[in-house]
């Protein structure tokens, strides 16, 4: 069985077997080779997961039945795969990255990059359709590749870019979640001569340690209690690589504090952030003669804004940090890391630096159970209903409908927004008093009850 639900905003994913099975995978490589026009060089990279070989199998077999040349890299994390859209030696039309990212094991997917630009939104449902309506079509078994190596040259130029930080004084701690970052991570270190201890660097798709999330507070404890034993700096990484965390002794440094410590080396940058970001980046970075653009959370949405904006960085408060700063314009864990280190190495205390910040209350996301059918129904009924808001609901100074609501008050904000790739809805809350921060919540929620009371 084929289901519409495995077409989401972002990517393609689902249930190994489930959904993701001989019959879907073929079909998803051939329509997509139809969309290349055939005769196109299509590479292929996969996680760790163990079911991720065969799919890459499937997709193989659909893409050569619509004419393309398959390039297999093997498994390599998801920015290696980005980069080799951007690397001369291998003239490639379009990459997919075979992942299930940081969802549980059975999970699996793929990120799709076509003419060095997302694949997402309307394409990949236009792209569902038609497979529904072909869902019978049997394509016959055709494993034939070239297998291309990318790991090296991504190792070459991160160790050239970086080679001022050769035997840098830091001890760094990593916690790879047994997902694929060490595919390069310790090859780049070790070239660089960085001390380091690293954490379930072994790729190993059934996850035996934790979670491969490093936004969960609980998926970090081990790289916290290694951080205070023995390090200076710690990193941890989701399971395809394109997502970091960053802690300090004192701070768990979320996506939108990173943007504001790398806006610290840039001339006047251009920064993009989600819906989801603090204010405080945004006020900050202005002060500092930065211009910022809010926009769509979304890993394919902020990139595409990027290129149309020529930003020099976007962020996302789970980690996703994308540079054009230097560099290609996607989200890369591992760049990430280099560039952490790079402040450290010229002198930033990162600590200090956020230590500066106005102090606010922030909660992390909170997730609201709805149906697929009702999320966006709901956030339409909340900004109708903020038309003519409750006696009891605090002064509305401004609202912010780019992404479902962002309802600015006069001493913080909250956000309510339907989740592209689950049933839920998003919601956050910031204030400079902690006790606002509740009231803004607590009477958001009460939105939230009303509208879907209206909707049953």
């Amino acid at each position: 069985m084929i289901t519409k639900s495995i077409f989401r905003e972002y990517d393609i994913r689902g249930i190994y077997e489930k959904e993701l099975h001989e019959q879907s995978v073929k079909l998803i490589g051939y329509y997509l080779g139809e969309l290349i026009k055939g005769n196109k060089r299509v590479a292929i990279g996969y996680d760790a997961r163990s079911h991720s070989p065969l799919l890459r199998d499937y997709l193989t077999s659909g893409l050569n039945a619509a004419g393309c040349v398959v390039l297999d890299m093997g498994m390599v994390a998801t920015p290696v795969n980005y980069f080799a859209n951007y690397h001369n030696d291998f003239n490639i039309d379009a990459s997919i990255m075979i992942t299930g990212s940081h969802n549980p094991s059975e999970y699996n997917g793929f990120k799709i990059t076509i003419d060095k630009a997302p694949f997402f939104g309307d394409d990949i449902y236009r792209l569902g359709d038609t497979i529904l309506q072909n869902r019978d079509k049997q394509i016959p078994d055709n494993l034939t590749k070239i297998d291309i190596d990318v790991k090296t040259p991504y190792k070459n130029f991160m160790i050239e870019s970086f080679a001022h930080l050769k035997g840098m004084d830091t001890t760094i701690m990593i916690d790879c979640g047994n997902g694929v970052a060490d595919t390069v991570l310790t090859d780049i270190f070790d070239a660089l001569h960085l001390t380091y201890k690293g954490l379930y660097c072994e790729p190993d798709g059934s996850f035996p340690n934790h979670h491969p999330d490093p936004s969960v507070e609980k998926n970090l404890e081990d790289i916290k209690t290694a951080l205070k034993q023995e390090g200076d700096i710690s990193f941890a990484y989701d399971g395809d690589a394109d997502r970091i965390a960053v802690l300090t002794h004192k701070y768990n440094i979320k996506g939108d504090q990173m943007a504001l410590l790398f806006a610290k080396k840039m001339k006047n940058p251009t920064i993009i952030g989600e819906v989801k970001c603090s204010q405080v980046m945004y006020d900050e970075l202005e002060k500092r003669g930065a211009k910022t653009i809010m926009y769509k959370t979304g890993h394919s949405n902020l990139k595409v804004k990027m290129k149309e904006t020529n930003a020099d960085l976007a962020c996302e408060v789970s980690g996703h940090i994308f540079f054009k700063h230097r560099y290609f314009g996607y989200d890369d864990a591992i760049y990430a890391t280099l560039r952490i280190l790079e402040l450290i190495h010229d002198g930033i205390d990162l600590d200090k630096e956020l230590d500066t910040l106005p102090k606010v209350y922030s909660t992390e996301e909170i997730k609201v159970e709805t149906t697929e059918a009702e999320k966006f129904l709901i956030i339409d009924k909340i900004k109708e209903m903020l038309k003519n808001p409750p006696e009891s609901f605090p002064k509305v100074v401004r609202i912010i409908d780019i992404d479902g609501v962002r309802i600015h008050f006069e001493k913080g904000w909250g956000l309510v927004r339907a989740s592209n790739t689950t049933p839920i809805l998003v919601t956050r809350f910031e204030s400079s008093d902690e006790a606002l921060a509740k009231e803004y919540e607590k009477e958001v929620n009460q939105l939230i009850q009303t509208a879907q009371k209206a909707l049953s």
